[in-house]
């Protein structure tokens, strides 16, 4: 950190719960709806309307929650914070602040030094705001179809050193959200966001004055807002100037952070208890069963792949994503052969096909097709070029892969005296070359093999070729 200074780092990640209905009405929360079409009285804030709690919110709240190794409290309690912008229709919204219904956690994370555990405070249950579009016809508009729709707020403790570990701590959180099933980590949708404190000091010294940066939308953008943001506050300080605790936005165009307004503290909200809601009794029974259905979370898969052979980088890609992990799984258990081979495979060959749409995925082959492909190589009823013919033909389709190594004749030929009489007639063909071979140019001996598998069509042995040309040019 330049000039002896160190950046102190918190997070706060806004992450929407995988529902089909708000926090506390029945409105659908699906995305990309004309404005406006999905809304009622109660998220609407009309007088009279009341809020029901949604059960299956909650449910993933305490999946989250018992995920990240927080301690989830029997009785928790909703406030209503008060502020006023266009977007919020009821002037407050729905959150827990004096008792949320889980606290202390931590989150393992890999960076440069080795593994970081990150402590997280607390998460807690809220409503969204709406969605303000500025500049649509010279005017600005409210969607308020996000307005309710249910969140779990990700507090971290100011415990993160540098941009990188800010980086790494989102992503790492993301894959647990998304192998949980509680999120689809769609940080374009907003339906994964971050807002940044960041201060600077001189290591010992008390913390710094904060600044927030509030919902950057990408890995790369909170990366390169803090980095900025941590850059401008040591500017300020060594020249002798005060930074001004505010929340600050971020320009993507320009890289740089800018001043949004004065930063609220808890008791400007006007925190009160909302009365129109009970508190929230989650049954030790719930929080059990919802431990005891966790997924292995990505950390764990990764660990176990790397033990089966894969490389860090192999296990890092497989595990990208649940759906793809998944896949793998099945694909490699009905497999039962090499890991690594199958990864290779996987990674070269199959990827590039995958479409990923939230937390599913259109695949181009299943499992079975892939493993039984794995098989045939295996076997040597064909090789390992010819498995990449075989995949492009069964991509897409129901079909097997012996089907497709039937039709087209491609198994590969293993028969030796058949090879050797398929061997003698090329090099008989070639006579020139094989003097010269013999007379010391080696490097017509892949030109041989050319020759042979192109006579196979590729369906020779490469092997058992190589051994035979050898003994037949000795």
């Amino acid at each position: 950190m330049a000039s002896g200074y160190e950046a102190v780092i918190g997070l706060e990640v806004h992450a929407q719960l995988l529902t089909r209905t708000k926090l506390f009405c029945g409105c659908a929360t699906s995305f990309g709806d004309a404005p406006n079409t999905h809304v009622c009285p109660v998220c609407l804030g009309l007088p009279g309307a009341l809020p029901v709690m949604n059960a299956e919110a909650a449910r993933l709240a305490v999946r989250v929650a018992v995920a990240l190794g927080l301690d989830v409290h029997e009785e928790s309690t909703f406030e209503r914070k008060n502020y006023f912008y266009p977007d919020l229709p009821k002037g407050y919204q729905i959150s827990q602040y004096a008792r949320p219904f889980s606290t202390s956690g931590h989150l393992e994370l890999e960076t440069a030094q080795g593994t970081k555990r990150a402590v997280i405070q607390r998460v807690h249950l809220e409503e969204d705001a709406g969605k303000s579009v500025h500049g649509a016809g010279g005017e600005s508009i409210v969607d308020l179809n996000r307005a309710g729709t249910p969140l779990v707020e990700i507090v971290g403790e100011p415990d993160l050193r540098s941009p990188e570990e800010a980086s790494a701590y989102l992503r790492a959180l993301r894959d647990v959200l998304m192998f949980v099933g509680a999120n689809d980590g769609n940080l374009e949708e907003g339906s994964f966001r971050c807002d940044a404190n960041v201060s600077v000091r001189r290591p010992g010294e008390p913390l710094g004055t904060r600044c927030e940066i509030k919902n950057v939308n990408s890995f790369r953008f909170v990366e390169r807002a803090i980095a900025f943001e941590i850059a401008r506050q040591i500017e300020l300080v060594e020249t002798g100037r005060r930074v001004v605790q505010e929340t600050r936005g971020w320009n993507e165009r320009d890289e740089t952070t800018y001043s949004l307004r004065s930063m609220e503290e808890a008791h400007d909200y006007r925190y009160f208890p909302d009365p129109d809601l009970p508190p929230l009794v989650l049954s030790r029974e719930l929080v059990d069963r919802e431990r005891a259905a966790l997924p292995e979370l990505p950390r764990v898969k990764r660990a176990r792949y790397q033990a089966l052979g894969l490389t860090p980088y192999d296990a890092k890609v497989l595990t990208a994503h649940p759906a793809i992990a998944a896949w793998f799984d099945d694909a490699s258990s009905a497999y039962g052969g090499d890991a690594k081979r199958l990864a290779n495979f996987v990674q070269t060959e199959a990827l590039s096909g995958v479409t990923l749409r939230g937390l599913g995925a259109e695949l181009p082959a299943s499992s079975t097709q892939l493993a039984d492909l794995m098989k045939l190589v295996d076997a040597g009823t064909i090789s390992g070029k010819q498995a990449k013919e075989v995949y492009a033909a069964i991509a897409g389709t129901a079909r097997a892969p012996a089907e497709i190594v039937a039709e087209r004749g491609m198994a590969v030929v293993s028969d030796e005296a058949e090879l050797t009489r398929l061997c003698e007639r090329v090099l008989a063909d070639n006579a020139k070359s094989v003097e010269s071979y013999r007379a010391g140019k080696t490097g017509l001996f892949g030109f041989f093999v050319g020759a042979v598998m192109k006579a196979t069509r590729g369906s020779a042995n490469p092997e058992i070729v190589n051994r035979v040309l050898k003994r037949l040019l000795g």
